[in-house]
């Protein structure tokens, strides 16, 4: 099985940089490019057996608690940040 591997210009990983190593983080490999030709990649680090999941880096983080407890602990979070 042949897998593509995703691309990126050396300006837009200097934009993304988080959101690039992220991806590393999810085991991708991304190929860094200098005028449409590769120069370097970014790949993950990490044990084989540690997976942080496809996703991490992708979009906004979700609230886990809001469902099953009805606000009620994410009401004491907010009250406790306020105070920071």
């Amino acid at each position: 099985m042949i897998m593509a591997m995703k691309t990126v210009s050396i300006q837009d990983l200097k934009a993304r940089l988080s959101a690039i190593v992220a991806q590393a983080e999810a085991g991708d490999t991304i190929v860094i490019t200098r005028h449409h030709a590769p120069v370097a990649q970014v790949s993950p680090a990490r044990m084989p057996d540690v997976h942080r999941g496809g996703q991490v880096g992708a979009g906004r983080i979700r609230p886990v608690l809001k469902r099953g407890t009805k606000g009620r602990y994410l009401a004491i979070l907010s009250e406790d940040r306020e105070n920071r």
